[in-house]
């Protein structure tokens, strides 16, 4: 028997739902495959913030830097900034940690119908790369003339060259256990330095990639893209920004962003990577027991992938599918009247033979 030991931050809203159905899934499957799970769980969240002011203690982070990875349901709560609680939990996590690379894979399942016509099962399936540490998301800059007419506000990018390349090449390594195709996103033609120099390096490291071809887009015209031919795209690699806007259109196109999955990975391994649905706490339906939990579930697949056992995460990801092929049970957000609870129940019995 393998045991992990995984820091559990259920976090606000549907977070605090979603998880356990994660959990249980994890539990069985991890039953049949040898492998157990001792949770830490943490009370990392708005509600706290609002109790003690912090989003968690000051030590926080040594207090999960042992784990083998740290699964987090969901953060946000109103009458909490959201960049109180990004910055107060989620970025200190992804900065110390060095989780430079968010994984978002985006697949369209039988059964559960894209919003957009030309896209169909099988056919869609690709992965968002995000670079997820430093980009358009840093810490430089600040604001001036507070309350004055002349107000202004001014944030750096901060775009480095070993930054950029390891999200680069750690894409292209992804693309050639896939179709060995990446598309980078960019927008060279009207942000002058920053992103010119990101074309630079996808050139410079594309070509030590020769089994991969790659192409570029302009943000823009990706977005319509990815609404078009969304079948087209295997691997899609992008900053920090444009790597979160995209994901979530992405997820849109998959059938709904309550499906959608998240890691930030540490491929090096030398800290805990963080695992998370890209849902959010979705405060208005918070408590009545009606959350999706697929994104949870998806994303402990992609745990369970990430600690060495891929045939148990493939195991979970075909559960998923079982359920939106084979049956009719569906949350109120993808159309049914399945509790958070039955959905579970409905994945559980198609986990294992």
């Amino acid at each position: 028997m393998t045991t992990h030991r995984i820091a559990l931050v259920p976090g606000d809203g549907i977070g605090r739902e979603v998880v356990p159905a994660a959990c249980a899934v994890l539990d069985a499957v991890g039953a049949r495959h040898g492998v157990s799970f001792d949770y830490d769980e943490f009370d990392w969240s708005c509600e706290r913030y609002l109790r003690e002011g912090a989003m968690m203690p000051a030590d926080g982070l040594d207090l999960v830097r042992g784990h083998d990875a740290i699964f987090l349901g969901a953060v946000g709560q109103p009458g909490v900034p959201d960049h109180v609680s990004l910055w107060g939990l989620l970025i200190p996590i992804r900065r110390r940690f060095r989780q430079y690379v968010n994984l978002r894979p985006i697949r369209v399942f039988e059964g559960l119908e894209s919003p957009v016509r030309g896209a169909r099962p099988g056919e869609v399936d690709f992965v968002v790369v995000r670079e997820n540490v430093e980009g358009e998301y840093s810490e430089i800059g600040g604001r001036l003339n507070r309350g004055f007419p002349e107000e202004m506000a001014v944030q750096e990018s901060v775009f480095t060259r070993a930054g950029v390349t390891r999200v680069l090449d750690h894409a292209f390594e992804l693309a050639g256990t896939r179709r060995g195709y990446v598309t980078s996103a960019t927008k060279s033609n009207g942000i002058v330095h920053t992103l010119p120099f990101w074309d630079e390096l996808v050139a410079e490291r594309g070509a030590l990639h020769p089994d991969v071809r790659w192409d570029q887009e302009h943000i823009d015209a990706l977005c319509a893209k990815f609404v078009l031919d969304p079948a087209r795209f295997d691997v899609v690699v992008g900053s920090n920004l444009f790597g979160d806007i995209l994901s979530d259109l992405a997820a849109a196109v998959a059938g709904g962003i309550g499906i959608a999955p998240a890691a930030n990975v540490n491929p090096e391994r030398e800290f805990p990577s963080m695992f998370e649905p890209v849902h959010g706490s979705a405060p208005d339906i918070a408590g009545r027991g009606i959350a999706n939990p697929i994104g949870a579930v998806w994303t402990a697949a992609m745990m369970l992938d990430h600690l060495g056992h891929a045939e148990a995460a493939a195991e979970v990801e075909a559960a998923v599918a079982a359920v939106l092929a084979k049956t009719d049970v569906r949350t109120p957000d993808l159309g049914g009247t399945a509790t958070t609870a039955s959905f579970t129940r409905a994945l559980l019995g198609f986990v294992g033979p």
